[in-house]
């Protein structure tokens, strides 16, 4: 499995932060090649699964995810969500912290775990290259995008 991790601060508070990231509906606005369908209804929380289809045309494919713990920031204590993802080509989690900092600043450290189908392991370290700079885009577009 190809793992990475990103680490990014924002001029927000730390509900705001959590509010961008997790409203999973702006990835598709901010991830090449994407869209975002939320299957369950709202509100977010465990158990709320999402699809990111990605590609173009034939060539697109599902990544559908479950947030299987939510714990949004609260009273000073930083938010914690994991996503499993569970598609036919996209395995693995990705793990979205949001922590309280100094002057009304956040912290957000992205942490994810992937493995795509048929790639062999030899292939983790470009994955996880490409799974950094994709997701380091977009988690800063979606910190800067209200």
């Amino acid at each position: 499995m190809a793992t990475f991790q990103l680490e990014r601060s924002a001029s927000l508070p730390s509900d705001e932060a959590w509010r961008r990231l997790t409203t999973w509906c702006r990835h598709g606005e901010v991830v090449p090649l994407t869209r975002v369908t939320v299957t369950t209804p709202p509100p977010t929380g465990e158990g709320t699964v999402f699809v990111a289809r990605t590609g173009v045309g034939p060539l697109a494919f599902d990544d559908p995810m479950e947030v299987t713990v939510w714990r949004p920031p609260a009273g000073g204590s930083p938010g914690f969500c994991r996503l499993e993802k569970r598609g036919r080509v996209v395995l693995g989690w990705a793990e979205i912290e949001v922590r309280p900092g100094p002057g009304g600043r956040s912290g957000v450290v992205w942490r994810e775990d992937v493995r795509v189908r048929f790639l062999p392991p030899a292939c983790d370290a470009l994955l996880a290259r490409a799974g950094r700079a994709v997701f380091g885009r977009a988690v800063g577009r979606l910190l800067r995008r209200d």
